[in-house]
């Protein structure tokens, strides 16, 4: 009788270490932890669709940042931190103005102790004045751009990444044909 409830005390033993194994598993816990590039889902829209040779108009870059993660802000608030940024790659016929990032949020982590980081959180709008040139060739362009941003959550921060992205403006001869697009994005002032 000793030896089988001695046995059963090790089996209960090694059914709950291996419960216990498999909750701290590192495979385990890698599984809840999103890739660094479905952190951020980023949108690119065009104020006007189509626009005119000649016109000035705005892109939006919409990043939607997924709840419980944030990314540094374009300034973050420490120097090793990494700074949200990006990259147009004009095709010829099209000039940008300077890229508008808005303020970060000043939010405490617990990682961070006692300093409070500058970051984007939910969703951010950056934007970037383009000029279409009188001589852009008509029809639907494309202009690339690429976003690199560090996202972390509360307890674990990912390695950076770089997302591909594109807007398409509609590029046609007469300004009277253009219309205004995404009022949502582009309030009139």
């Amino acid at each position: 009788m000793k030896r089988i409830l001695l046995s059963a005390a090790i089996a209960a033993s090694a059914c709950s270490l291996i419960a216990v194994s498999a909750r701290r598993a590192p495979w385990a816990a890698a599984a809840q932890v999103p890739s660094a590039k479905d952190v951020v889902a980023p949108s690119a829209y065009a104020s006007f669709d189509p626009a005119a040779r000649g016109q000035k108009l705005q892109l939006a870059v919409v990043l939607k940042i997924r709840q419980g993660y944030h990314i540094n802000a374009r300034k973050p608030t420490l120097d090793y931190l990494i700074p949200t940024d990006l990259k147009i790659e004009l095709p010829a016929g099209f000039q940008a103005g300077e890229i508008s990032y808005p303020q970060g949020h000043l939010r405490a982590f617990a990682f961070s102790k006692s300093d409070k980081l500058n970051v984007y959180e939910g969703n951010t709008i950056l934007r970037v004045p383009v000029t279409v040139s009188a001589d852009a060739a008509p029809g639907a362009q494309t202009i690339p751009l690429k976003l690199r941003y560090q996202a972390c959550s509360n307890e674990v921060c990912l390695p950076p990444v770089t997302l591909n992205l594109a807007a398409t403006v509609n590029v046609v001869a007469s300004p009277s044909a253009t219309k205004p697009a995404h009022p949502e994005l582009f309030p009139k002032s």
